[in-house]
This record gives C-alpha cells, structure tokens and sequence, in this order.
C-alpha cells in the first residue's frame, strides 16, 4: 500500500512540476549484503544479517541550486515470507551552492554520515535504518568537510517515547597530515504517559583523531595511521549524574591491488552506548579487518571483509560480503 502511494504521488508530483524543472532524474540503488557474525566466545550476540535493500528515486533538478527526489527504500531479508516489511520512505529537497549543501526531508545516510566510526554509530544501521530523517548540512572545500545534523528516530505517543539524535562531524587535511572528529547525541525522551520506572537518556560519544595520509609516499594504493581518542557522555535523569568514560584509539588501514588491512585498537574505560559497537563496553579492543574488493567498475562495487575481534580473552570472527549498484540518469526537460 505505501509503495502505491508513493508511486502515485510520484507521477501527480512529476506531471505538475515538470514546467518548472531543468532535468527530470532517476536513481536506483541496490545493496545486496551477507554478514555472519560469530560472536559467541565473548557472550554477545551472534546473528546472521542475510538479504537486500533496493531504492528507487525519482526527482527533479529544479536549476543547478535547487533538487527536489522521492521513492522508498525497502528491505527482503532472504527466507522471509514476505518481500519486505520494512519499507522506508524517501523524499527531500537539496540545496547546492558552491561548497555547501543541505537536506531536509527523508534521505540515504551512505556517503553522509556513514564515516562515523563503529564505536559511536554501529554498522548495524547501514542494514536497518539507512535514511536520516531530519535535516542536514554540509560544508566541502579542498581542506574542510563539516557535516551537522539532526535525525528524528522516534515519534512520541502514549507508549512510545521521543528520541532524536544530534551529530556533527568534520575533517581538515592538509598535504599528508589530518585531523578528524566525529559527535552524537541520542536523546531518548518520555512518551506521553510516562510512569515513574521511565526516565530521560541522554547518550552520546565523541572521538577526536590526528593522522598521516601516506598514499603517496609508498607503494601501497593507500595507507594512512591515525591516533586519537573516544569519550563517550552518558545519563540517566533524575537517577544518576553524568558518566564519562574515555581511551585511547589507533588505527592503521592499507590496500593494494584491492587488498587491505584495516586494524583498529581501543585501550581504556569501557562505554555503554545504545548506537555504538558493542564491543566497545570492553576496556581493551583489537579489531582487524582483512578486506579484498573483487569488482570495482563505474558505479558498482562489490567487497568482502574477513574481521577478527581480540576481546575479553577471545577471538571472535565475522564474514561479511556487501555489493552495490547505483544506477542514475537524467533527462532535460527545456524546449529546444
């Protein structure tokens, strides 16, 4: 029934607003994915993520400024019943002007905010929750990257509570040196009628990362080191004051010939955060991702990554395999 909707709205939307556009356009999005996790040795929760998400869009570029896209994104976990039950609508207005460009609306996190390290935004969300809904917006010039953003995950009723998350995040790089940061802010409000075992949350994390982009300087396709550190602000109101525990980050990611090592070390307090990585309420992390990426042509990319995590005494795997297609066009609608 929402796809009916949306696909009506679409065709009423494109025929009205056709006179007043430059260029209709058209993207579909596949992303295919298989990601077995294992994680059993260490006491947290092994799960197999097996299945598809497609997305269609269709939109109009109103002039090089402004753009205006609606469709869906939908989910089929294979042996499901049904196709999907998840479907996520997708509809935005973009701004573009020079280096800034924002959003509002219902629009793909991927290329947005999907940079966020796992400890602060799991990875987890690419699968099941792949849209912002809210607004966002970014500065881009040849040194700077500053992206902000709000993103609504929870409407209020009597039973369900108010959550929204708040972030921002940025880069500055200058010939091989960089610095990074990345922050959120889960707010988990009450819901309409609250009872006194309810509480306000506020969750968050922030990391901060200083490194050397030696692509250049060797052999490898790419290399890069990184070291930093995560904090993470958590509270429960009205029970408890705020936490703050913190530690150490380093970081070492490598390819050749679309062959790459990525290994990721964690050493200090262990962080209790609803959207971060598990792995990191542990007090010391050794992740180490060997990735090779067997297609990479034009706008389709296909990677498999081998993860090991040294946690708690453990080693706990993971083997997961993504592809991506993105297929996009567009066609002027001016008169000659």
């Amino acid at each position: 029934m929402r796809i009916r909707l949306l696909l009506t709205f679409a065709v009423l939307f494109t025929a009205i607003a056709t006179s007043y556009a430059q260029n209709l356009e058209g993207n579909l999005n596949f992303h295919g994915f298989a990601d077995n996790r294992e994680y059993a040795k260490s006491n947290r929760t092994s799960e197999t993520i097996f299945g598809m998400r497609i997305a269609p869009e269709v939109g109009l570029l109103l002039d090089s400024t402004h753009r205006i896209r609606i469709g869906f994104n939908a989910l089929h976990e294979f042996g499901s019943s049904k196709f999907t039950t998840n479907i996520a609508p997708v509809a935005y207005y973009q701004y573009m002007k020079k280096n800034w460009n924002f959003y509002l609306g219902a629009f793909s996190r991927e290329g947005l905010i999907s940079d966020f390290p796992r400890a602060i935004l799991n990875d987890t969300l690419n699968y099941y929750r792949p849209n912002i809904e809210g607004m966002l917006l970014k500065y881009e010039n040849e040194n700077w990257k500053q992206v902000v953003f709000i993103d609504w995950t929870g409407k209020q009723t009597a039973t369900d509570r108010e959550k929204f998350v708040f972030g921002f995040s940025g880069t500055y790089k200058k010939d091989m040196f960089f610095v990074s940061h990345h922050a959120m802010m889960l707010h988990n409000a009450l819901p309409a009628i609250a009872t006194p075992d309810i509480h306000i949350e506020d969750n968050g994390a922030a990391s901060v990362k200083v490194g050397l982009d030696l692509s250049k300087k060797t052999f490898l396709d790419s290399l890069t080191l990184s070291a930093g550190g995560l904090v993470s602000l958590e509270r429960t109101r009205t029970v408890g004051s705020w936490k703050a525990p913190k530690g150490l980050l380093l970081e070492l990611n490598m390819e050749y010939h679309k062959f790459g090592i990525i290994n990721s070390f964690y050493k200090g307090e262990g962080h209790h955060l609803i959207m971060g990585d598990k792995f990191y309420t542990a007090k010391t992390y050794n992740r180490t991702d060997l990735t090779w990426r067997p297609i990479v042509y034009k706008n389709l990319e296909a990677k498999l990554v081998l993860s090991f995590h040294f946690v708690d005494g453990v080693i706990d795997s993971q083997q997961a395999f993504s592809l991506r297609y993105n297929l996009f066009g567009s066609k002027s609608l001016k008169r000659k």
